[in-house]
């Protein structure tokens, strides 16, 4: 097999073919992440509008560390980084909160 940092011209057609196919599978899987996050967000949204309405904060620390704790054994059962899932969730975490105080601010009442 040879390969080129300069283009894909001399490179095996079986080499492409597998690369081509790896990477449609990758495709794939980064529009179920989307998805899934979409979903997960259309939840959590729901979930704002209902701490909102009952004057519940936007943050629930306690929640969040037990979350953290349970992806990051599921990572580990997965074979992924756990930091790297920690790292992750938090970043879905802040930007929850960051809707969840958005519903909070335009609520009926608040303010």
């Amino acid at each position: 097999m040879t390969t080129s940092s300069t283009g894909t011209g001399d490179v095996d057609p079986a080499v492409l073919a597998e690369l081509t196919r790896l990477r449609d599978s990758i495709d794939n899987i980064d529009a179920a992440v989307v998805h899934m996050l979409a979903e997960r967000f259309k939840a959590t949204q729901q979930v704002g509008h209902l701490k909102a309405a009952h004057q519940l904060p936007p943050a629930d620390p306690a929640r969040e560390a037990r979350q953290i704790a349970r992806l990051r054994a599921l990572a580990e059962d997965a074979k992924l980084d756990p930091a790297f899932a920690e790292k992750f969730l938090n970043f879905i975490i802040a930007e929850v909160i960051h809707h969840h105080e958005r519903i909070a601010e335009t609520a009926p009442g608040a303010g």
